[in-house]
C-alpha cells in the first residue's frame, strides 16, 4: 500500500537537527567511502558524519494478542495524510498530546518554489500556495489520547523499547547532512527503515520484518538568522517535528512516504545563535514498507536521551 515518491527541490539545502544525545562522529567503517570530504571541500572542517542516538520502541499489531489497538488501524477516512490531530505544543514530559479533530490533507501547503510546508508557516506575502483538507474531523487511526500516550513511553506489557541510532552523512562540497534509509549501508540491505527486524517483540505476523514501531529522537541546535537553515523530513508513517517544543512538521496518518520542511528563519521565538531544540516524533504502523530520510545543514549540540528503561521484559 505504501510507496516511496520523492520530491527534490533543485537546489534546495535542508537539514535536520533530530535525534536524542546528538553525537559527532568522524566517518569510519562503511560509511566512510561515501563520507570523506573531496579535495578542495569548502566544508572541510566539518565532521564526514553525525551519529544520533534515540529511543526505538516495538509494538504489537492489533490482531494479535497483546496487540496495541493503533497499529494497523484504518482512518475512518481512509489512508492518507491527516494534521492536527496533535497539539500544537509538548507537554511538561516533552511528548506529543493527542487532541483529535484533525482532517486529511488534499493538498499541500507549498513555498512559491513548491516545497512542502506546515500551515503554520505559509506566507502569502512570499508567495506561499495555500493548501486544503478534504472530508470530515478524523482521528488518522489513533484510538484516543490514552493509546497515543504510549507511543513515545515505557509501558511493560504493551511496548519494548532499546537506543538506536543513526548516521548523517554530510554530502561533498557541502554542509548538508544526510540520513537515507536508501543509501545507509545497513538499511539499504533491510529496503527500507527496518531498525527492529527479529528483535524485541520480533517481527510483524506472518512476516520476515518488524513493521511496528515508534522511534523519538531530540537535539539543541544553534539557530544562525539569516543563513537559510532548513530541517526537511520524508518518509512514513506518523511524523512530528517539534522546535522549542512547539510543532513545526506535521506528517500524520498511515501513508506514503511524504515529506514537510522547516526553514528556520521563518520562525518565531527561536533564539538567535543560542541554543534551541528539535525533538523528531516518528511512527511505523502498517505495512508494507518504511521510509525514513532527515537532510540537514543544522548546527547539532548534544541533548539528553528520551527517558527509558530499556524494557526488554
Amino acid at each position: 500500500m505504501k510507496g516511496r515518491t520523492l520530491i527534490t527541490n533543485g537546489t534546495l539545502a535542508v537539514m535536520l537537527a533530530v535525534g536524542a544525545g546528538a553525537m559527532m562522529t568522524i566517518g569510519s567503517g562503511a560509511n566512510e567511502a561515501y563520507a570523506r570530504p573531496a579535495i578542495g571541500d569548502p566544508y572541510a572542517n566539518l565532521p564526514a558524519t553525525i551519529t544520533l542516538t534515540g529511543v526505538v520502541r516495538d509494538f504489537k499489531e492489533r490482531s494479535v494478542s497483546g496487540g496495541h489497538t493503533d497499529f494497523e488501524a484504518v482512518p475512518a477516512g481512509g489512508y492518507g495524510h491527516y494534521m492536527n490531530n496533535v497539539q500544537s505544543t509538548l507537554d511538561s514530559d516533552k511528548k506529543p498530546v493527542f487532541i483529535g479533530g484533525g482532517k486529511k490533507v488534499s493538498s499541500q501547503w507549498r513555498t512559491s518554489s513548491g516545497v512542502n510546508i506546515h500551515p503554520s508557516l505559509y506566507s502569502a506575502a512570499l508567495g506561499d500556495r495555500v493548501g486544503a483538507y478534504t472530508g470530515n474531523a478524523d482521528k488518522g487511526g489513533i484510538a484516543s489520547a490514552a493509546s497515543f500516550a504510549q507511543w513515545y513511553r515505557d509501558v511493560p506489557g504493551v511496548n519494548m523499547s532499546k537506543d538506536l541510532s543513526i548516521t548523517l552523512v554530510r554530502q561533498p562540497n557541502s554542509k548538508l547532512y544526510v540520513f537515507d534509509d536508501r543509501t545507509d549501508p545497513l538499511y539499504s540491505t533491510r529496503s527500507g527503515f527496518f531498525p527492529i527486524n527479529s528483535d524485541l517483540f520480533g517481527n510483524s505476523a506472518n512476516e520476515t520484518k518488524n513493521f511496528h514501531f515508534t522511534f523519538e529522537l531530540s537535539t539543541q541546535f544553534i539557530y544562525e538568522p539569516g543563513t537559510n537553515q532548513s530541517f526537511r523530513f520524508i518518509g512514513d508513517d506518523d511524523v512530528w517535528v517539534f522546535i522549542n517544543d512547539r510543532l513545526a512538521i506535521d506528517l500524520g496518518g498511515v501513508h506514503s512516504a511524504i515529506d514537510q520542511t522547516v526553514f528556520l528563519d521563518r520562525l518565531s521565538g527561536l533564539v538567535p545563535n543560542g541554543k534551541n531544540s528539535l525533538r523528531v516524533f516518528q511512527a511505523e504502523r502498517h505495512r508494507t514498507q518504511s521510509n525514513f530520510r532527515i537532510e540537514t545543514t543544522i548546527t547539532l549540540r548534544n541533548a539528553e536521551l528520551p527517558n527509558t528503561s530499556n524494557l526488554f521484559d
